[in-house]
């Protein structure tokens, strides 16, 4: 919800408030035609002033502190305690500026009335602190369906451009051209890579579509595409790929490394350098942790749309999948790029 919105809503629960107090006033009044026109000028002082200021402390108190300290939680029994200490409090207050500022001024007929006020401006703070927990749950409400269709909507696009970058082409169509001259060297060897090629092809395609897959199979997964990655180069030293820890039976989001790999592997396009690219996979008992890092070409030119998932969507799509579960640093200096993403239990 807008600010703007949320300010008028504020205005709006303080004009209803001048139009209930003036109400009551006028109920309180009704058929005492003997009532001084000063007694009168003081009940309007009081419910204006005197009843607004106590009103103030426990909308407010009850907005920024309760709702978002227990009533947000469910601690329905906290919020009820800790509401009724703000609304004596809020009476109190009420009380307190009415005996400085009218008692020393007023009959004992007018104090027994004024009393009957300040029951009235008690009752009026409770009601104002209940308003604004409805005010602020209706906007949380609010706040969180919106952020629920967007990230419905981002999931969407997340999707689509996942399946995208599953099926990159050049990928495909310089794997297929590096095995056909491999073809020619080595046909045991290019037998082997054309099984990692299809046993990608069909891990994208089809154990992908479930919401989690066997780490060790989004591992085999990595593990393939690198070495397919390695025919393009002679320099064995170009990808350093490591892993600690064992998966065991441990399951994850299908393809939540993959796409940093896959930027590595575009970006760093000096095949000759050492250690170009270090891709490293730990496995912890309460964490997964991968952390990729590749030297890059400053001065080099990428066209818009040819990176594959861009970190926005990447992000998007972790924190839909695991909320604050996750971490996600990137770090660009030097002409190194390094990802570090962590993956948690609650």
């Amino acid at each position: 919800m807008k600010k703007s919105a949320i300010l008028f809503l504020h205005l709006g629960v303080w004009l209803c408030y001048f139009i209930v107090a003036m109400g009551l006033m006028a109920a309180f009044f009704q058929g005492n035609e003997n009532a001084e026109e000063s007694l009168m000028q003081k009940a309007f002082g009081i419910i204006t002033m005197f009843g607004l200021i106590p009103s103030v402390f426990s909308f407010y108190l009850y907005y920024f502190f309760l709702f978002p300290k227990f009533f947000k939680k469910k601690q329905y029994f906290e919020t009820l305690v800790y509401g009724l200490v703000i609304s004596a409090i809020a009476g109190l207050i009420g009380y307190a500026m009415l005996f400085n500022f009218v008692s020393d001024t007023c009959s004992s007929e007018e104090e027994d009335a004024f009393a009957g006020i300040v029951i009235f401006i008690a009752f009026i703070a409770t009601i104002s602190g209940v308003i604004a927990l409805v005010i602020q749950g209706f906007i949380t409400w609010f706040h969180d369906m919106k952020l629920k269709e967007a990230l419905i909507e981002k999931n969407h696009k997340i999707e689509l451009a996942l399946v995208k970058s599953q099926l990159d082409p050049h990928f495909l169509f310089n794997t297929i051209n590096n095995i056909d001259v491999l073809i020619l060297k080595d046909q045991e060897e290019a037998s082997d890579y054309l099984n990692k090629l299809s046993d990608i092809m069909r891990f994208m395609l089809f154990e992908t579509k479930t919401e989690e897959v066997l780490l060790s199979k989004e591992i085999e997964y990595i593990e393939k595409y690198i070495e397919l990655q390695k025919i393009r180069t002679a320099n064995t030293d170009y990808i350093q790929y490591s892993i600690e820890g064992l998966a065991k039976d441990r399951k994850i989001a299908p393809m939540i490394f993959i796409p940093f790999i896959e930027n590595a592997f575009k970006h760093c396009t000096n095949k000759k350098l050492s250690n170009a690219i270090q891709i490293k996979i730990s496995i912890e008992s309460d964490c997964i942790r991968m952390t990729c890092v590749n030297k890059y070409d400053p001065n080099r030119k990428v066209k818009e749309g040819s990176n594959g998932l861009g970190n926005d969507l990447i992000e998007k799509r972790l924190q839909l999948l695991y909320k604050n579960n996750h971490t996600l640093e990137v770090q660009k200096e030097n002409n190194t790029y390094s990802v570090n993403v962590s993956i948690c239990h609650e």
